[in-house]
């Protein structure tokens, strides 16, 4: 008898078959976009409501059967790896001449983002800990729960699941990684109705029509999809493929990294702060490293050119541009379609669940709304719209809402999500090392809770210095 799999064990269809599932409902859900124009009017992005079909679909499979429509497990990686995919394909791309010329100007315009990010997961921070400190008083609560708020909201599922289940083991705080879950997943919803609620905000004002009819036709032109100094689009690799070579070979790249750095991890040398801390770092922000391999790999094709080793340019911005959005694409419907609200089955989680998700939200919102009006008045709805959802979802959430007014990234606003990273980590450092301080103890908890405050204010104090010096210029 021969060893092996069958072709038609279910196991073999999985994963196709999971895709197929997402894959149609997002193509039923543009159709409906195009058909009805109720639902065109409301700016709801085809993957955002493909995604709420599916999991209505998915909860009603369930109580007919009683059996999932899908392997949480597998949406959970299509929903990790979209991410880190999506960003090496962004990296990738080569910037236009305007971008070119102005590239000061958007590493500034990056640092002001890395300041606005930071400075929510802050306001995040500090509202979500006061409130499950006072809830600690009244409801029993673990004190520093709302912590996990801003590792839900601002960094994702990944981050959320690491610091719920760190303490929960840890910290005895019990079902704390069913907590963080939730939490991100309601961090899902609020991207998606915060995003629908400003663009339609938009529309009512006349500044942008709910009808895919009214968007600026794409730039279909031969130069801009390839250049002269490309490869050919069809030679015995097509280019396609070439593209899609260079964006997994850099997350690959990437991965070796994260794997060299665990194996240290794993030789006990780190101790505690290696297992607990830096683990779900590096494996959490797997995206940052597939940017930094993807910049890495662009910048060794262009010195190979310019050596004269290769004749032709092997990146193409279109192409990549395509690849990023069906990377995103696929990240948001699979997260949206893996949202488990399992922590409100706990009778003690409810309160403290709906205060500081509802409450961050809004407090989000209302940040980034004024920081976006005062820093990039020139695209403020463009950069607001791509910070609300990075910072309330993934930075997947914010690329597809920017799509919705900005489909070709004109703007510097997808930029500054992929060039922000850096000095988000930099200026980010800090609270993650008070992530595993503040549980220790209720004091610590409120030391940290004034740490944030402060760092909070000296971050918009250097945004606001920082505006009144670009007006002086003028």
């Amino acid at each position: 008898m021969t060893s092996g799999i069958n072709f038609w064990d279910t196991s073999v269809w999985s994963f196709v078959g999971t895709l197929a599932i997402l894959f149609v409902t997002m193509l039923f859900a543009n159709i409906l976009r195009h058909q009805l124009s109720f639902i065109r009017k409301l700016m709801i992005p085809s993957s955002v409501l493909g995604g709420f079909i599916i999991l209505l679909v998915a909860f009603l499979y369930k109580q007919i059967t009683g059996n999932a429509l899908f392997q949480s497990s597998m949406l959970e990686m299509l929903t990790y790896h979209g991410l880190g995919l999506g960003f090496a394909a962004m990296s990738l791309r080569e910037l236009d001449q305007e971008q070119k010329e102005g590239g000061g100007k958007m590493k500034g315009d990056a640092f002001d983002t890395s300041l606005n990010v930071v400075g929510s997961y802050l306001i995040q921070g500090v509202f979500g800990l006061s409130v499950t400190i006072l809830l600690s008083k009244v409801l029993g609560s673990f004190f520093a729960s709302g912590l996990i708020l801003p590792m839900g909201y601002g960094q994702g599922p990944g981050q959320a699941y690491n610091w719920g289940h760190t303490y929960e083991m840890n910290y005895g705080f019990t079902d704390g990684t069913s907590f963080g879950l939730t939490v991100a997943a309601m961090g899902f919803i609020a991207s998606s109705v915060g995003g629908i609620l400003y663009l339609n905000g938009l529309r009512r004002k006349g500044i942008i029509k709910g009808d895919a009819s009214s968007y600026e036709e794409e730039d279909l032109s031969v130069q801009s999809i390839t250049g002269k100094d490309e490869i050919g689009l069809s030679e015995s690799m097509d280019k396609f493929t070439v593209q899609l070579a260079l964006v997994f070979g850099s997350y690959a790249l990437a991965y070796l990294f994260m794997r060299g750095v665990d194996a240290i991890i794993e030789t006990g040398a780190l101790g505690n702060l290696g297992y607990n801390t830096l683990r779900p770092l590096i494996w959490g922000f797997n995206f940052l490293f597939s940017t930094v391999f993807a910049l890495l790999v662009k910048a060794i094709f262009r010195s190979l050119q310019k050596k004269g080793i290769i004749k032709k340019k092997y990146t193409n911005t279109f192409m990549q541009n395509r690849i990023a959005g069906f990377m995103f694409d696929i990240m948001v419907v699979a997260s949206i379609a893996a949202i488990n609200l399992q922590a409100f089955a706990h009778a003690q989680f409810i309160v403290p669940l709906l205060i500081i998700c509802a409450g961050g939200a809004a407090l989000t919102y209302i940040y980034c709304n004024i920081f976006c009006k005062k820093v990039f008045p020139a695209y403020r709805h463009e950069a607001f719209l791509s910070l609300y959802g990075m910072l309330t979802g993934t930075a997947s959430t914010g690329v597809i809402l920017l799509r919705e007014i900005d489909p070709q990234f004109k703007t510097p606003a997808a930029n500054n999500l992929v060039y922000q990273q850096t000095w988000s980590i930099l200026f980010g450092a800090p609270m993650l090392l008070l992530m595993g301080f503040a549980p220790q103890s209720l004091t610590n908890a409120l030391i940290t809770m004034g740490v944030m405050v402060v760092m909070f204010f000296v971050l918009n104090g250097i945004a606001l210095l920082r505006v009144k010096k670009r007006a002086g210029k003028k």
